[in-house]
């Protein structure tokens, strides 16, 4: 099955941006045991702004953008020798590819893109896509990898689109502020009330948040790729997910 597996700045680095080594060991380990499963994997990552807030030892993400993206040179670095060195462990080759929304846009741009995503997993190689960050500007404002992991999920077929986050799922209110909120199980369309449920913002070295999240639901969910919301505390749950267990909150596609 192909599926773009999405992961948060939450679930890669601790709050003050340094890697969190145990849980990006675990992902790397889960996603080569699924590939060798047969199954074809794509994955969009954050991380890179949260990781040069660590390694520039910061302490806190940048209110500037000229400094996210100082932050997000010295990070994708970080990130991609992190990956690399992880996947190889496991021998799986590992590609970047950085992309900004218009890209997919471009009809040029979008049959290369997808030319390329085609050879490179018919190679058997791991795709790691992030936002491009250095030269971007509404992006790192807004927190758009969700819905550029969307845009992806739709331009390469994928039948699935897992998003990985520091929430574990939707729930009927902000489970930060009201104890009585409950986890939403499944979603079948995007309606208002839904909409209105996805507020709120990300974390702190993030910078999505549920309203991101609904948005790439909408648009996958258009072209026929259901998505799904879970933690990224535990990676273990992707097996879960490949097995067909309800997991976290899935929103079923509309074709």
């Amino acid at each position: 099955m192909k599926t773009v597996i999405k992961i948060g700045t939450s679930t890669l680095t601790y709050e003050n941006g340094c890697v969190n080594i145990r849980r990006i060991e675990a992902l790397c380990k889960i996603v080569s045991d699924l590939m060798n499963a047969g199954n074809e994997i794509i994955l969009v990552s954050s991380g890179a702004i949260g990781m040069g807030v660590g390694k520039l030892r910061l302490g806190e993400r940048p209110h500037d953008i000229a400094g996210k993206q100082a932050c997000a040179a010295v990070g994708q670095c970080e990130l991609m020798y992190t990956y690399d060195k992880l996947f190889s462990e496991y021998r799986h080759t590992v590609a970047q590819l950085l992309l900004t929304a218009p890209d997919l846009a471009s009809d040029d741009r979008r049959a290369k893109f997808e030319a390329t995503m085609d050879r490179l997993l018919s190679l058997g190689v791991l795709p790691i896509i992030n936002e491009n960050d250095t030269v971007a500007t509404e992006e790192i404002e807004f927190g758009d990898n969700d819905t550029l992991a969307a845009k992806i999920a739709v331009a390469v077929g994928a039948k699935l689109l897992i998003l990985l986050s520091d929430i574990d799922g939707l729930y009927s209110a902000d489970p930060h502020k009201d104890k009585t909120a409950k986890l939403i199980p499944e979603v079948h369309g995007i309606t208002a009330e839904i909409e209105a449920l996805g507020s709120g913002a990300g974390s702190s070295l993030g910078t999505g948040g549920m309203v991101t999240k609904v948005r790439a639901a909408k648009i996958a969910g258009e072209a026929g790729c259901d998505m799904i919301i879970a933690s990224g505390a535990s990676p273990k749950l992707l097996y879960d997910i490949f097995d067909g267990k309800s997991v976290g909150t899935r929103f079923y596609s509309q074709g």
